[in-house]
């Protein structure tokens, strides 16, 4: 009997498979606010056991991309309602996940008095699409005073409940691919002096005091993190102590006792693969749920369920194009293929058009 396609409980939560759909940024919300057709896109991958949202902003200062969604206003979490209540009545279960992109953001796609800061004043080798003046080079951020970091935290508390108030049954924390929480982490971004810089116990104390703060606010079993050791998205490098680090974060959160641990490996798309040591060491530190991520096929999620590496397989890009993925590996039917030229343009094209089996 097939592990993948079987139920499984998180914590109070029972999902009606181990896949879950990883989040991935779309660019289809108007005005940074949740909308219909993001109501559909979502219900239409609720073949998943739990769907983890595209990348949503605490507070205005986090959005970066353009026409990325937000869950500090009203508006937002209105907007949002309509999504929750689609992807529950399909039988899935729905973690937003909250993304504050530091210095990975360009002011044209901010509000206005929205400000580009991060851990230091270190800019991205990089550029960012703008709808208004096409590619644009990263600015250098401002380097985040103290009373930033309480405001920033205070936003992700805020966050975590409006995102109960969303319909939302959890949090996901996004502390990898190189936004803010990640920025904290590494040493090639945080050049911070104090209380925040040096020590992998000093650059871990902003993750941790978000994570303690939504914990607080909503409860541990609705609150999840993603890490990605190892990755280099974004401009981040590998360092000497990597592997220390992220041990000292595994024995952390797993003190803290959130509801899971959210791995992802980018290898399949060119980066460094996390090594098999890691994994390991999460999977005997953490006493919660793992999910991992990266570059999964049918047969690979089923041997790694069945090996006990993790409790959950995370899938990203295969879930774009086929919004009815089990089936499609449960029967070994082919799978669409996906439309590149479309992933972050407005519009139904390339996002609600993918046909299905049935």
């Amino acid at each position: 009997m097939s592990i993948l396609y079987s139920k499984i409980d998180l914590g109070q939560l029972q999902l009606k498979n181990h896949l879950v759909m990883s989040p991935m940024t779309r660019c289809r919300a108007t005005g940074n606010i949740p909308t219909s057709l993001m109501a559909k896109y979502y219900s239409q991958r609720s073949t998943a056991g739990m769907i983890i949202t595209e990348g949503t902003s605490p507070s205005p200062n986090g959005l970066g991309y353009p026409r990325i969604p937000g869950i500090f206003s009203e508006a937002q979490v209105e907007g949002w309602k309509q999504i929750t209540a689609a992807v529950h009545d399909r039988g899935a279960k729905i973690f937003v996940q909250i993304m504050h992109c530091g210095r990975i953001a360009h002011p044209l796609n901010l509000p206005a008095g929205a400000v580009v800061m991060a851990p230091s004043a270190i800019v991205a080798a990089d550029e960012m699409h703008t709808d208004s003046a096409g590619k644009q080079p990263l600015p250098v951020p401002r380097e985040m005073t103290g009373e930033d970091i309480k405001n920033t935290i205070a936003e992700f508390t805020r966050a975590a409940k409006n995102a109960v108030t969303a319909g939302f049954d959890g949090i996901e924390l996004h502390s990898a691919n190189g936004y803010l929480l990640e920025q904290f982490i590494r040493p090639n971004t945080n050049q911070r002096l104090g209380n925040y810089g040096g020590s992998i116990e000093n650059r871990a104390r902003f993750v941790l005091e978000v994570a303690d703060a939504a914990i607080t606010a909503i409860g541990k079993d609705r609150v999840g993190i993603r890490l990605s050791p190892y990755g280099v998205h974004n401009d981040m490098t590998l360092y000497e102590t990597m592997a220390d680090d992220y041990t000292y974060l595994a024995q952390q959160l797993n003190d803290r006792g959130l509801r899971y641990i959210h791995l992802v490996d980018h290898a399949a798309m060119g980066a460094p693969p996390v090594p098999e040591a890691i994994k390991e060491t999460f999977r005997t530190i953490f006493k919660r749920t793992l999910i991992l991520s990266g570059g999964y096929d049918a047969a690979r999620a089923e041997n790694d369920l069945r090996l006990g590496k993790c409790d959950l397989i995370a899938v990203g890009r295969p879930f774009l194009a086929n919004p009815d993925l089990p089936a499609r590996w449960k029967t070994g039917a082919a799978l669409n293929e996906l439309d590149m030229a479309t992933l972050y343009s407005p519009g139904p094209k390339g996002y609600t058009d993918y046909p299905t089996l049935k």
